[in-house]
């Protein structure tokens, strides 16, 4: 009793593999890709300041501050005093602009007034160049 072990043919020569052994190809891509990963540099999402050193000076003299109220009918009212027209707001707001030191004006519109009327005054102060102004009041539109 015996057993054929070998290849059918009598010639005793062992076949020829034709697939390629992927394992090593495998492995140096996984080598490459560890290699690439740790050479990449992190990236780091950040806004680059430049932070004034030391303590700032303290200031000369306190800021002049012009408050200008805008009441529920529309009417500007400077400094306690009623701004007739419109062309009267615009000089008085370019003479403010003209200043080397602009004082604040502080912008206190009623919660009753149209939004028109606000917009009115601030664009008048943006097209006269008026640049420290700045919305007060701003807590009784929390309701």
């Amino acid at each position: 009793m015996s057993m054929n072990v070998g290849p059918s043919g009598g010639s005793g020569d062992p076949e020829v593999m034709v697939e390629m052994n992927t394992t090593p190809l495998i492995d140096v891509m996984l080598v490459l890709l560890i290699m690439l990963i740790i050479t990449i540099p992190i990236q780091t999402h950040a806004v680059k300041l430049n932070m004034p050193v030391g303590n700032p000076p303290p200031p000369v003299k306190p800021p002049e501050i012009v408050r200008i109220e805008v009441d529920f009918d529309g009417t500007v009212i400077w400094d306690g005093q009623v701004v007739p027209d419109r062309p009267t707001l615009e000089g008085k707001m370019a003479t403010l602009a003209a200043l080397p030191d602009q004082p604040e004006v502080h912008l206190r519109p009623n919660k009753l007034v149209l939004y028109k009327s606000v917009a009115m005054v601030m664009a008048t102060a943006q097209r006269r160049g008026v640049t420290k102004i700045g919305l007060v009041g701003n807590e009784q539109f929390m309701n």
